[in-house]
This record gives C-alpha cells, structure tokens and sequence, in this order.
C-alpha cells in the first residue's frame, strides 16, 4: 500500500525533490561500499541508508513522543472541558470552550499542533523514501550502469518500443505507456529493474538477439539484489510459488522470512511507543487506533509479499531501528519528571513570545493596564499651550457663523457660559 501510494506521490514537487537528495545519499553509501570495503550489494545499501535516514529523524521522534506522554495529563482535562460544552452550540459557549481548552495547553506549555508538526514534517520525508527504495537505477549510478548495455542492445532492435510497452504494462511491471516514455533508457532502465525471471525470459523471447546481453546482466544484478538468499528485487510471492512447484523447504524459509518479519517488527514497534490515556467512551477514534495496531502488521506482511522484496527489507528494517530508538527514548523520558517537562515547554513557550515582541511580563502588564489609565495618558499627552491654541481657533471659524446654524447655536452656549464664569468669579472677589 504504502509502495503504490509513493509510485503516485514520487512526481510531486516536494516529493520529488527530496527524493532527490535521498537519492544522493544512496549513490554515496553504494560508492563508500564498493570503494572502502568492496562490497556491491544493495540490500546492504538499503540496511545502512535505513539507520540514517532514522537516526536524522530522532530529535522529531523525541518532540513527538514527549508531547504524547503530555497528552496523558492533558487528555482528561481537555475531555472535561468537552463535556461541559457538549450540548451546547452557540458561539459564545464555543469561544468560550476553545478559550477554557487553550488555557490548559498553556498550562502545560503546549499547544494543539504540538503532536501534529513532527508528524507532519516527517511524512514528505517518508513519502520521498520509497520511490529512492523502489527504483534504486535511477539514483545510484553504478546500478544503471549494469543495466546500460543491454537497453543500448534493446534499443538497436527495430520495433523496441512497442515490444517493450507490451511487456511493461503487464505484471510485474505495470507501468503504463500512456504515464511512460519508452523511448528513453531511462524509462527502460526502470521497467528492467522491476524484471524477474519469467519476464526476461519473455524478452528474450521477443528479442532472441540480445540472449547473451541479458545472462550477462542478469548474473551481475542477482549479484548485486541477493541478501541472504534472497532477491530482493523480486516479490517473495513469487519466490514463494516457485519454492512450493520446487518443493524447496528452504526456499520456502527465504521467501516468507522477509514479509514475516515486516510485520512482526512493525508490531513490536508500535507497541513500544507510549500510547496516551484516551477514554474509550468519549472517544470513538480510541477503539479505532487499537484496531490498526493490529491490522497495520498485518497489511504489511501482506503487501511484503506482493512488492518487491526490498521494500519488505526496508519495512523490517526500519521498525528494527525505530523499535531501538523507542527504548532508548522511553529510557530518556522515564528520567524526565512530568515537572521537569512542563517547566520545558513553557521556557521554550515564553521564548517564542519574546521573538514575536512581547514578554510574558509585558503581556501581564498590558493585561493589567486599566483604560481609564490609557485615557488619561492619551490626555496628558496635550499641552495647555497647544489646548488653547486650539480652542481658539475653532472660536475664529464659528464667529461668522450664520444664524440658526449648529456654530451659531454652539457661539450662544459658549458665551452665555463665559457669562457664568465672570458672574462666578465676581461673586467670589465679593
């Protein structure tokens, strides 16, 4: 599944260009290998670009993990809250609930998305794995150069083209010439690379020509794709099926191991990682996360056997290290005092208001600030000087004004109140 969902993702932008870079590691590991240690092996390659690609990614599976053991604490305050909103649904309540909800993430110095961003920036990066697993020519070079002589011979034959369509479209490559050039090698160099036995043998018998090319390549990539026995460039399902028409027990072994092992090792790790305490009743996706705890090995024992043999190896060995990393992390975080992780989150929380430009103090102290006092800074902010420069002009602009007029009517209370204030004045001095 997930394999078939990377072949439609792999053209993206995002995607494709972080593939790429992917990619670059792979060719760098395969020249380590066959340069420093001599050893042309890509299941080996896969192995090591694996433990990489997982060990980079520890700092987002360490942010994620600690904001799921915050949700153990947060959970049943956040599910009160929501019970005490549930039957109502006018916008103050919901205000209301969403500002009684954002005051117990910044209790705990957290917030909503906490959980969601390591996740999020992780699947590009997961998505991008898979198209650099399934078609390893593209990305290392030495690979595609195996592969070169016998497109070079492909290509001198009359009618390659549609020979090759025909055959690309169907099982086991299914890749169709309306989404694939087959007039470039390197289409043909990606159609080659998902061969097994029986569709070489069906080349050969279109192109009788290029026999000995193709026992030649074929010798040099079963070099290259065995790992323990295994092709891993070929489906275990297949292997399978030849094993039992053989009656081969050991074949049998080496065909199912992978697979097997894929889900077994995806099992393990789920269950390591720490699950937040969620109440079943008031939670409906809670029973549905503990179905796909078991459901997600087994699709991955299934889909094991229908791909190639080396997205399986990838699968098993990627759950191998997040399984390690899980205990060595659950090891890190037992030592870690829920306190201690709070004090954490809101340090790193008052940081991110200081950068946007205010502190926790200044925000405290704008909160605190009454507007009666706003007010009479605005006032004093005004000069007696300037005060009466400015009555005074606005007596000059209403002096002409015209009778009946609002500037008339305004000169007649203005003067009758200056006559109050000296009949006032003149009674004191008495």
């Amino acid at each position: 599944m997930y394999g078939i969902l990377a072949a439609g993702y792999g053209d993206w932008p995002v995607i494709k260009q972080i593939s790429w870079l992917l990619g670059k590691l792979m060719n760098g590991i395969y020249v380590v290998m066959d340069s420093v240690f001599n050893v042309q092996n890509i299941g080996v390659c896969i192995i090591i670009f694996t433990i990489i690609i997982y060990t980079l990614m520890i700092p987002l599976t360490i942010k994620q993990q600690k904001w799921s053991k915050m949700s153990s604490v947060m959970n049943p305050e956040i599910q009160k809250i929501q019970k005490k909103y549930a039957n109502k649904k006018d916008q103050a309540s919901m205000l209301k609930q969403q500002e009684e909800m954002q005051i117990v993430y910044e209790k705990y110095g957290t917030s909503p998305t906490g959980g969601c961003l390591p996740m999020l920036i992780q699947m590009p990066i997961l998505f991008a794995l898979y198209p650099v697993i399934q078609n390893i020519p593209k990305y290392v070079d030495s690979v595609k150069a195996v592969y070169m002589p016998v497109v070079n011979q492909i290509m001198s034959v009359d009618g390659f083209q549609k020979i090759m369509e025909k055959i690309g479209e169907a099982k086991p490559v299914l890749m169709s010439p309306t989404s694939y050039d087959y007039s470039k090698a390197d289409t043909l160099v990606q159609v080659l690379y998902k061969f097994q036995d029986s569709t070489w043998n069906t080349l050969v018998d279109k192109m009788p020509s290029i026999d000995s090319i193709v026992t030649t390549t074929t010798q040099t990539m079963g070099h290259l794709n065995s790992f323990i026995g295994i092709n891993i460039g070929e489906a275990p399902f297949t292997m399978l099926m030849t094993a039992i028409k053989n009656f081969s027990i050991a074949g049998i072994i080496a065909a199912v191991i992978i697979p097997v092992m894929a889900g077994l090792t995806q099992f393990l790790s789920v269950k390591l990682q720490p699950q937040p305490e969620v109440n079943t009743d008031n939670n409906p996706m809670a029973s549905s996360m503990k179905t796909m705890t078991y459901t997600m090995p087994l699709i991955s024992v299934f889909m094991g056997f229908t791909l190639p043999a080396g997205l399986g190896l990838y699968w098993a060995v990627s759950a191998v290290v997040r399984s390690a990393q899980q205990l060595a992390i659950n090891k890190y975080l037992s030592k870690k005092s829920l306190d201690d992780l709070i004090a954490e989150n809101q340090k790193k929380a008052a940081k991110k208001r200081e950068k946007k430009g205010a502190s926790a103090k200044t925000i405290n102290k704008m909160a605190t600030t009454s507007t009666r006092n706003v007010e009479d800074k605005k006032k004093t902010k005004m000069s007696d000087v300037e005060r009466d420069e400015r009555l005074k002009k606005a007596r000059q602009q209403t002096k002409n004004a015209k009778p009946g007029s609002l500037a008339s009517k305004a000169n007649m209370v203005s003067s009758y109140n200056s006559g109050q204030k000296v009949s006032d004045k003149e009674k004191k001095d008495k």
